[in-house]
């Protein structure tokens, strides 16, 4: 009968306004948990009415619930002192998985927007729900073997591997000026680079200006490059040498001697801008490692086999003209300006830094800086559709689709916000706005069964 059907429906109210309190106490109680997303539940009806003719007797079907995670509503970001406190600036999330060591195809992939990671005894990053932060390793020649769909190639992210470093020189430049009036010496009539007894290198000739340059070896060695200059008799034109001290740190090949690695000329225009067609002097400086066993050809060097190091090579950068620095030949006393060396001596691992594009960087304290890992976001078609494992972190359904791994700030994925965190998405006033709603709504709820039951009590007070 009807009357026992709005019995139901007032029990039907009592069990889905406690369903909704659960999960606004939820909201409540999470409304400072990092990436938490909001329980949402919606009220259905379950009354089904026929539309056909006749005395239709109305038959109370109650009410259901069914809650879901808002998972697409992204929390607020606020800053963070940790270097490896992090968010999502955008959609997607962090790839996180239970385990951090031997996870293989049966171990879970999680998907989480709670950033709060720090290292754990082992050094690998997780967050304070235990899951742990994955990402793809960055190669030794800087790439990122980056694959939308392949967890294979993502690793565990650890600071604890993570040794001293050492750079070797790639690179210098040399601001100089050399004075057009200088006088030419005696000795450049008979100059000759590939006879030790007329060269500079040897220390036959003495120079008219020179200067030493300390290079970084591959092991952070400090190597000493000597810059020789001598004014040649054509005008313009200055007699260059670059050769190692001590000698015994290189050997070189035929048309170099006394520890020389580059000879030729530096020329320059009536403007004093150094002229690059007519420079000879090489740009480039390739060293052979120690342990090169070949024959050195003309021209040819390498770290001598004593010193244990690795091949390098150094481009030489002595300005062009019309571009501030450089080499330069004016009317004013010789002076070597400044030169910029890169590289560096060993240094120990200082600090971890992320960037937006999601690259852990590892800074030494030599002045060093490799990237190490790049953290990937991993995008869904429908993030709502994601089932909640706990934690903060979710996985995927057929409701939420496929997921897709991109780099951070690429197609539809959001960057990487470093020293942030994201807030909840609870919105406190709502809840205890809704709250009310609930409370009053099961105490209505409460007031169906209390008259029904008075109802029925009078139904069957009839009989007497």
């Amino acid at each position: 009968m009807s009357l026992n059907s709005a019995l139901a429906a007032g029990a039907s109210g009592l069990i889905s306004n406690s369903s909704a309190l659960a999960g606004i106490s939820d909201n409540i109680a999470n409304v400072n948990t990092v990436g938490y997303k909001r329980v949402n539940t919606n009220f259905f009806p379950n009354y089904s009415l026929s539309s056909g003719a006749g005395d239709v007797r109305y038959a109370a079907g109650g009410t259901s619930t069914l809650s879901k995670l808002d998972v697409s509503t992204s929390g607020l970001l606020n800053p963070a002192s940790s270097s490896t406190s992090l968010a999502i600036d955008g959609n997607g999330f962090f790839v996180v998985r239970p385990n951090s060591q031997n996870a293989t195809g049966f171990d879970p992939v999680l998907f989480t927007r709670s950033g709060n990671f720090e290292t754990d005894s082992s050094g690998f990053l997780r967050n304070a729900a235990g899951m742990y932060l994955y990402g793809w390793p960055v190669q030794a020649d800087g790439t990122v073997n980056a694959n939308p769909s392949n967890l294979d190639q993502l690793e565990a992210i650890n600071l604890s591997n993570i040794g001293g470093a050492a750079e070797a020189t790639s690179s210098v430049r040399i601001n100089a000026n050399l004075q057009a009036s200088q006088a030419i010496s005696p000795a450049a009539a008979t100059y000759d680079p590939a006879d030790p007894a007329v060269n500079m290198a040897s220390g036959a000739v003495t120079p008219d200006f020179q200067r030493t340059i300390q290079i970084y070896d591959s092991q952070g060695g400090v190597r000493s490059v000597t810059l020789s200059l001598l004014k040649s008799t054509t005008a313009n034109q200055w007699h260059a040498e670059l050769h190692i001290n001590p000698e015994t740190d290189i050997t070189t090949g035929a048309g170099l001697n006394s520890g020389q690695i580059a000879t030729g000329l530096l020329a320059f225009n009536t403007d004093g801008q150094i002229d690059v067609a007519n420079t000879t002097l090489p740009s480039s400086l390739n060293f052979l490692g120690s342990n090169h066993t070949g024959a050195l050809g003309a021209n040819d060097f390498q770290w001598s086999a004593g010193t244990g190091i690795g091949a390098q090579a150094i481009q030489l950068d002595l300005g062009a003209a019309g571009t501030p620095g450089g080499i330069t030949q004016y009317d004013s006393p010789s002076t070597l300006n400044s030169t910029r060396v890169n590289g560096a001596i060993f240094g120990a691992f200082s600090s971890v830094d992320v960037d937006q594009q999601g690259f852990v960087s590892a800074r030494f304290t030599n002045g060093v800086v490799r990237r190490i890992y790049q953290i990937p976001v991993a995008t869904v078609a429908n993030p709502n559709g994601l089932a909640t494992a706990g934690g903060s972190a979710f996985y995927v359904t057929p409701e939420s689709g496929a997921f897709t791994l991109n780099m951070p700030g690429a197609g539809a994925s959001g960057q990487i916000a470093p020293k942030a965190l994201e807030n909840s998405n609870v919105d406190i006033a709502t809840e205890f706005s809704n709250l009310i709603i609930t409370q009053r709504a099961y105490s209505a709820s409460s007031r169906i069964i209390t008259t029904a039951d008075e109802m029925m009590a009078e139904a069957i007070q009839m009989k007497r």
